[in-house]
């Protein structure tokens, strides 16, 4: 079996769901805090599913970690569980240490003493794979290339900041201790089951109600986008051949401007479900105030991965947003459990 943590979240919800989907994959054990954007939900058509085993914790709680890794003996651990949205760090940072800083420190602890009193064998197979954000390595100039895996940390907010502190933790673990680590750096997500803060979902949403779709400034904030399988299969490679204690950048190869992603979004939405009034989406669109110490831009340089693992994204941004647009408009029911009072609450604080 394998052991992943925060697996009923956006990415760690659809890396389950993916890796089950082959019949004869390992079991997984699904540990998983349930904050905010946890969402049981997302893993509803496992319910019947004996490889599927569910249980409720914190990657911080060492006794249950290690209770679970002696009762399960996974050859693995992927860790997803994180505070991950950066406009709640900027309000709230303290849950974002936590978790992502003394949560993955506690976690990198109760691996390294079950991986130490594993026989030879299980003991060189076992990996411990980190999963991070390309938001460590700051904001980039339009005129400087991708980020790669030398490019220096330079986190910007309370959430990056937390993020490079618990790769600093995953490095140290490897070159103190040998604990056989691996860390992915991703670009921005995108597809099915993404909680509703996040501009992808958050604009369809808004749109399909008739709501503002909120920009931040001037929109020319720069990502790269990763649909969420494509970062799946990368997370998958990197367990099966990469090379303990290397880091991959994993990107999309798709940057664009936040503004041409709504005005994409609007667009298809116009022929996949049209305004009553014929009128286009875009019309919804509307400017405010930008937040603190918001990057310019990132960009992922995924040479490495395609080079040493032979992988690289399928989809495209108009593939893969066709898809995602056409999820939302399939699935009202999963929207309707995740779109709470106090979701709504938080919203109006942030986006009024």
């Amino acid at each position: 079996m394998i052991l992943v943590t925060g697996g009923a979240g956006f990415i760690g919800g659809n890396f389950v769901l993916d890796w089950l989907a082959n019949p004869k994959a390992e079991g997984i054990i699904n540990l998983d805090k349930l904050t905010y954007a946890g969402n049981l939900a997302t893993l509803a058509s496992l319910e019947k599913d004996s490889r599927h085993i569910f249980v409720h914790g914190d990657i911080g709680d060492r006794g249950l970690v290690g209770d679970l890794l002696e009762k399960y003996q996974p050859r693995a651990i992927v860790n997803f569980a994180a505070e991950s949205h950066v406009d709640r760090s900027i309000h709230g940072p303290a849950d974002f240490v936590q978790t992502n800083v003394l949560g993955t420190f506690n976690l990198l602890e109760s691996a390294r003493a079950y991986w130490s009193q594993l026989p030879a064998e299980q003991k060189a197979d076992f990996r411990f794979l980190h999963v991070s954000t390309d938001e460590v390595y700051g904001s980039l100039k339009a005129e400087d290339p991708p980020f790669s895996e030398t490019n220096p940390y330079e986190p910007n907010s309370p959430y990056s900041a937390s993020k490079a502190a618990s790769d600093h933790l995953v490095r140290a673990w490897f070159h103190t201790y040998g604990l056989p680590v691996l860390t992915t750096n991703c670009s921005n997500n995108y597809g099915p089951y993404h909680f509703p803060e996040k501009l992808i979902p958050l604009v369809i949403l808004n749109a399909l109600n008739g709501k503002p779709l909120p920009i931040y400034g001037d929109g020319q904030q720069i990502r790269d986008w990763l649909y969420v399988s494509d970062h799946c299969s990368a997370i998958r490679r990197v367990l099966e051949k990469g090379k303990i204690g290397e880091t991959y950048n994993v990107g999309g190869w798709n940057e664009k401007a936040n503004l041409d992603v709504v005005k994409t979004i609007c667009s298809v939405l116009d022929s996949l479900k049209p305004r009553a009034d014929a009128q286009s989406y875009a019309e919804q669109i509307t400017f405010v105030t930008d937040r603190p110490g918001h990057d310019r831009r990132y960009a992922i340089d995924a040479r490495k991965i395609e080079r040493d693992l032979q992988w690289k994204p399928q989809e495209t941004f108009d593939t893969g947003i066709r898809k995602t647009v056409q999820w939302y408009l399939n699935n009202p029911v999963w929207v309707e459990g995740v779109v709470s009072g106090s979701y709504r609450e938080w919203l109006q604080k942030h986006y009024q």
